[in-house]
């Protein structure tokens, strides 16, 4: 079993393994650490990771990349909009509001959302997985950012399931990288608690977690975000500038170009890293578009003063951070700072001044997400055997629940707040109703100002019913709303309680039980739901036999659920039968290019040998004809032949092998038989030694076939010796294998004839010098 975690970065992935020594970042066909998350459609088959990006400037339409910002989202947000103006692929609004990628694909437009690309990438790092391992993947963690909405956690879901995994756990970013930096360190103070910042900037976005740490046990306080500042900004910052630069001195307009902005991007994120260590750059790129080689120059100081108002909002989440913790900053005894955009100098100034402690960088940045995503899967897999450790995450939003009649209000939650903000995940809540028929629930972000910008606060709709069997308005309803360990809610279960007199309905609280009724509304934690009943009957025992005759009247009400954005069982089936169709193109299309590379490997090779190594093996009418059969193959493969079938790749290399097998048979057969005919004579040498021990006929027998073997070796080799090197050999060592085996087998049962006689003689004279 797999002990797997994935961190799905904006730019690139990386992939952690648990292993019995230890955790270990897995490597790509190129033996690097980390993937591009991008998907590159070609005329016929997909290039996935390293290939899509080797591929994207040969094919930008058809090249999807940062489909982490797309994903659950809707197609008229403005943030989206922005986001698909910088990508250079076609898009579309979807039926049901969302995003429609468009790609040229098999000669066809194809059209695909953002859960399908992302399955495509899961799909890729799990073949990656499963080649390092020698074993297949399933089970896994992966890290999802905090600001994640409850459609965007259940997409994640789908595209894990459209590549064949099973998420056991979709853990927070901050949470992962607190896992993997509070479970190895052993000098917390006993006494108390410590208490670390992790601010996390990526590559589109910055998240701060302030963590209490215990002996054994982790709990995140707060979770903060900004959602659209990240190290890519930054490198948007060097784009803007040197894009000016470039129209006032050369005159080009690098907007124009799509490659042209390809290019002049990944050069200014090379020359954000190299200020970050650097007080000046240079900026070089030759041809940049119409045929222009352009040059520039910035210092650091230059960039940061360009990049002042990313650099002021760094601090807004981790003020925000700290206050929703309830904590000074003097309470922070640790800040970590991790992620791809957190190398710039000036961020850890600021972060230096605001947290007013120098900003530790114990964790790798890059891969530190992914390792606590496999220790998550290790904690929870039943394969390895991890040392006891609490993980106590928490939701950063405020989840309200509503009704028909309107949001559901208690004394407790007077706002229809059913998981406020920093509740623990996983939790779940009950609540009892008096409904007659069917009914209908809303979960929906009760504070739109905690989500990011242009989200929509609405999650899901529920249909509680029809109801069967009798019933009456004195009936209760019982529904159970799980947050469950992947930060998703949904209505879990509804049951139908038989009556019920009207004084156990009123009954506010039960001793022990943790939970109050207000207005016919009950709320209750998971530990009540669950050790409820054995609480209430250990502290009644006089009650057992009416819970026993309530619980014989309950009935099981059907739930059906409406994700608002989110894909049906029906569309995420056909998601998953089109990667199985796509795969298998994949796979064809790759089988195709390893027969044509095998066909041309093998003309080149043979021709090769045909005038060197098989030269003398071949006449000369042979080799003429191979020869020219290699060169109709070669001018075929690069002209007609370019793009055909693996079955014609195969023939032809058939073809080619019938023409010149013979000859490498003779060649391949001279070094075998010249072994095989010293492996009879060896032979032949043991038999005889072994003879002079057996009785005189058995010897003469033995003898007899060593000299008959010996004799049929010595003229074969001599008409062998006789025969030109380009014909085809008189002796061939299968022959003398044949014949040696034979010697063999006669020999060894004249042996053991003989020694069966030698050990009757003996009895024999045993028995006659005991009777005398």
């Amino acid at each position: 079993m797999s002990v797997v975690g994935f961190d799905i970065g904006n730019e690139n992935c990386v992939i952690a393994a648990v292993k019995h020594r230890g955790v270990d970042v897995l490597l790509n066909d190129e033996s690097k650490r980390e993937t591009p998350g991008i998907v590159c459609f070609g005329e016929k088959q997909r290039f996935l990771g390293s290939a899509g990006a080797a591929s994207a400037m040969m094919n930008p339409k058809s090249t999807v990349s940062q489909v982490k910002k797309l994903i659950g989202r809707s197609f008229k947000e403005s943030d989206v909009q922005n986001e698909l103006n910088r990508l250079a692929f076609e898009s579309s609004e979807s039926p049901d509001g969302g995003i429609l990628i468009k790609l040229k694909y098999l000669g066809e437009t194809h059209t695909f959302t953002p859960v399908q690309i992302m399955g495509m990438l899961f799909a890729h790092l799990k073949d990656i997985a499963e080649k390092n391992l020698e074993l297949p993947v399933k089970d896994c963690v992966i890290g999802v950012p905090s600001y994640f909405t409850d459609l965007q956690r259940r997409e994640y879901l789908n595209a894990a399931a459209i590549a064949g995994l099973k998420p056991l756990k979709l853990i927070h970013d901050c949470t992962a990288t607190a896992l993997g930096y509070g479970i190895y360190k052993t000098d917390f103070s006993n006494g108390g608690t410590t208490y670390v910042a992790f601010v996390d900037v990526g590559h589109c976005d910055t998240q701060v977690s302030i963590v209490s740490f215990e002996t054994g046990h982790m709990r995140v306080l707060s979770h903060a975000f900004d959602s659209s500042l990240g190290g890519r900004y930054f490198d948007e910052v060097l784009f803007s500038y040197f894009a000016a630069q470039f129209k006032d001195r050369y005159k080009i307009d690098v907007y124009s170009n799509v490659r042209a902005c390809i290019r002049l991007r990944a050069a200014c994120e090379k020359l954000k890293k190299v200020l970050s260590a650097n007080a000046e750059a240079p900026l070089n790129i030759e041809c940049l578009m119409d045929e222009k080689d352009v040059k520039g120059f910035i210092k650091r100081e230059e960039f940061e003063k360009l990049a002042s108002g990313l650099l002021k909002r760094i601090a807004v989440p981790c003020k925000k951070a700290l206050a929703d913790a309830g904590l000074h900053v003097d309470k922070i005894q640790s800040v970590e700072v991790v992620g791809s955009g957190s190398r710039i100098p000036a961020i850890t100034k600021l972060l230096q001044s605001l947290f007013k402690r120098e900003p530790s960088r114990k964790l790798n940045a890059s891969e530190c997400v992914a390792c606590g995503c496999a220790l998550q899967c290790a904690m929870l897999s039943p394969v390895f055997r991890v040392r006891e450790y609490e993980v106590q995450d928490s939701i950063p939003f405020s989840i309200g629940i509503a009704s028909d009649e309107g949001p559901i209000c208690t004394a407790s939650n007077p706002n229809g707040i059913l998981f406020p903000k920093g509740q623990p995940i996983p939790s779940v809540k009950v609540l009892t109703f008096q409904r007659s028929s069917s009914f209908h629930l809303e979960l929906f972000y009760a504070n739109p100002d905690e989500l990011p910008a242009c989200v929509s606060s609405k999650i899901s709709f529920f249909t509680i019913g029809p109801f069967q069997g009798p019933h009456n308005e004195n009936m209760r309803v019982k529904v159970k709303v799980k947050l469950n360990i992947h930060g998703v809610v949904t209505v879990e279960s509804a049951m139908l309680i038989g009556n019920v007199d009207d004084s156990v309905t009123k009954d506010k609280t039960h001793p022990g039980m943790g939970k109050t009724e207000f207005e016919g509304v009950k709320v209750g934690s998971h530990a009540m739901d669950e050790n409820v009943d054995k609480d209430f009957k250990s502290s009644h025992p006089s009650a057992d036999g009416a819970m026993k005759d309530k619980a014989s009247r309950r009935l099981k009400i059907p739930v059906s659920k409406n994700v608002y954005g989110g894909m049906t069982r029906a569309e995420l089936s056909k998601a998953q039968e089109r990667e199985v169709q796509l795969a298998q193109q994949d796979r064809t299309i790759e089988q195709t290019k390893d027969k044509k590379n095998a066909l041309e490997s093998y003309v080149y090779e043979m021709r090769n040998k045909l005038f060197n190594t098989y030269r003398g093996f071949a006449t000369e009418r042979e080799r003429d004809s191979i020869s020219r059969s290699l060169q109709e193959t070669e001018e075929w493969l690069y002209e007609d032949g370019d793009d055909e079938s693996e079955n014609t790749y195969t023939s032809k290399l058939e073809d080619l092998k019938k023409l010149v097998d013979p000859i490498e048979n003779r060649y391949k057969d001279g070094e075998a038989r010249a072994q095989a005919a010293r492996d009879l004579l060896h032979c032949i040498v043991d038999y005889r030694m072994s003879a002079d021990s057996l009785p005189s006929g058995e010897k003469e027998l033995i003898y007899n076939e060593c000299n008959k073997a010996e004799e049929w070796l010595r003229e074969k080799n001599q008409q062998q010796d006789f025969t030109p090197k380009n014909a085809d050999p008189v002796l061939w060592s299968s022959e003398i294998r044949s014949r040696t085996e034979d010697l063999k087998t006669k020999c060894k049962h004249i042996t053991s004839r003989g020694k069966a006689s030698l050990y009757s003689e003996d009895e024999k004279s045993t028995k006659w010098s005991s009777q005398g």
